[in-house]
C-alpha cells in the first residue's frame, strides 16, 4: 500500500532520519520518501496506515488526520 502523511515538526535531516527509522521499525521493508519542505512523508508498506501514523507520533511529530 502507498500512504501519504502530512507531518509537522521536521526541521532537519536528523528529523527525517528519525521519522524514517520509526516507520522502518514497524516495517523494515518500508520504502520512505520525505519532502520536508512540503511536510510530506510518502510510505510504501504492507503495514496498516494507523500503525505507521502512530510510530511517527510516538517519535514526537504531529501527523495531520
Amino acid at each position: 500500500m502507498n500512504y501519504e502523511f502530512t507531518v509537522t515538526g521536521m526541521t532537519c535531516g536528523h528529523c527525517e532520519k528519525a521519522v524514517t527509522k520509526a516507520i522502518q521499525k514497524q516495517d523494515p521493508q518500508a520504502q520512505v520518501l520525505i519532502q520536508r519542505d512540503y511536510k510530506l512523508v510518502q510510505v510504501q508498506s504492507t503495514k496498516e496506515r494507523e500503525a505507521l501514523r502512530q510510530a511517527i507520533v510516538e517519535e514526537g511529530y504531529a501527523v495531520a488526520p
